[in-house]
């Protein structure tokens, strides 16, 4: 852990913190891609293979049926499912929203229509870990803006614990909507939504988190098979606070974010050296009867709290580009006006990042590593395509015929001017 003034920093210390855990792929890209290729070449025999070597279990039949799930609702207890349900309409509701800012539109000019029509991908595949964990936060994270977005087919794909998938996770994809549910995981599990296999077919698009395996697995894939959301790492958090803020609160809110993975990176920035020290005072106090502690405590070497001006502070933040923010101070609003880089933010002293990871119906799957420069959250918006439209009259044609001869002749282009000159009368064909 690292406390010490923004402007005291030297190069080296700031440029670590900056590029935090990235992965590194290039280790085991040979082996992901051989993963792939042999998904893509053999199938389900290959399928079979990894799940065997992987999971520790053989499976003949990969995809979930209607009396597993109904059989998945005893087993779970009545508070999880209301839970779920909660969760689900709050997530339906903000996705909800987000469409209604995504509009079809047509303007007119000298006979020149154009416009964009939305459409929905045909298919989605949402990820989302498993084994002997089970999130089925991520269920409804995934598969919810892909239901919202209009996708006539979404399937999950977890890995299985034995030849189950964890009931809750099958609840949970039950309540959001899934039309397929296939328990197979890993980077054979994007292989298998990328290429498709005899009994999985191919989606357009895969999103959701997973290990390093299987982020490598989904960036090896993108592109001309299947689109993906975004690479996504170690989890993290930046707060940004003032001598206002609560100690207990910002310090239990880092030590939560330690808990997710070894390699979480969390950053205090905050405006005064004496609430610096206060703070990893209390962060200190606190471990002593914490909760997964032995990961948390591998967590503390990535930790970082940093004091100086607000403008310092907010400067630091959009440098970082945090996956989670909170801002904790008397007026958050005003913070927020300088925000550029962020995956998603929390104002305030009562929004903890785990109220977005839950139940206020943000979505938590959001760009590590510094990729919220580049990237949003998942949105409905991963899931549809803007389509541009144009119709010309005659005189919409004629209106632009010069432009379009001009530039496509100084191209190269002839026959590209040639289809505007014959449509005018004034070449042959």
């Amino acid at each position: 852990m690292i406390v010490k003034g923004i402007k005291e920093l030297t190069e080296e210390e700031k440029y670590r913190i900056i590029n935090r855990n990235k992965m590194n792929l290039e280790e085991i890209i040979p082996t992901v891609k051989e993963i792939l290729d042999n998904i893509k070449n053999r199938g389900d025999e290959a399928l079979r293979e990894y799940t065997r070597k992987f999971d520790k279990v053989d499976i003949e039949d990969f995809k979930i049926y209607e009396e597993e799930i109904e059989g998945a609702y005893n087993k779970v207890d009545d508070k999880v499912v209301s839970a779920i349900e909660v969760a689900y309409e709050n997530i339906k509701r903000f996705h909800e929203m987000q469409l209604e800012g995504i509009k079809e539109w047509e303007m007119e000019r000298d006979g020149i229509k154009t416009g964009q029509i939305v459409r929905p991908v045909r298919s989605a595949g949402c990820y989302v870990p498993g084994g002997r964990a089970f999130y089925p936060s991520t269920v409804l994270m995934t598969v919810v803006p892909a239901k919202v977005a209009g996708v006539k087919r979404v399937v999950v794909a977890s890995p299985p614990y034995g030849k189950e998938i964890n009931p809750v996770t099958l609840v949970a994809s039950h309540i959001a909507g899934a039309d397929e549910i296939y328990k197979v995981g890993g980077a054979q599990a994007i292989g298998a939504l990328a290429y498709g296999t005899e009994t999985i077919p191919k989606v357009d698009i895969i999103v959701g988190p997973g290990n390093i395996y299987v982020t490598c697995a989904k960036m090896l894939v993108s592109g001309s098979e299947v689109k993906i959301d975004f690479p996504a790492g170690p989890s993290e958090v930046l707060i940004i606070c003032d001598e206002n803020a609560k100690d207990e609160y910002v310090a239990m809110d880092l030590l939560a974010q330690g808990e997710h993975d070894p390699n979480s990176s969390c950053i205090l920035l905050t405006t005064s050296r004496e609430k610096a020290l206060s703070i990893r005072d209390k962060i200190l106090e606190l471990m002593k009867d914490i909760e997964r502690r032995g990961i948390i405590e591998k967590s503390l070497q990535n930790m970082a709290i940093l004091y100086g001006d607000i403008k310092e502070c907010i400067e630091f933040s959009n440098e970082y580009a945090p996956e989670h923010l909170e801002i904790i101070t008397e007026n958050p609003r005003e913070i927020l006006k300088y925000i550029e880089n962020a995956g998603s933010v929390f104002l305030g002293e009562y929004a903890p990042v785990p109220v977005g990871d839950y139940a206020t119906g943000t979505n938590h799957v959001l760009p590590t590593g510094g990729c919220a420069r580049m990237y949003s959250g998942l949105s409905v918006d991963h899931f549809l395509k803007k389509i541009s439209v144009q119709e010309l009259s005659r005189e919409g044609l004629e209106s632009i015929s010069e432009t379009v001869i001009t530039l496509a002749e100084i191209e190269g282009l002839y026959n590209h001017a040639k289809t505007v000159k014959i449509r005018l009368g004034d070449s042959d064909v």
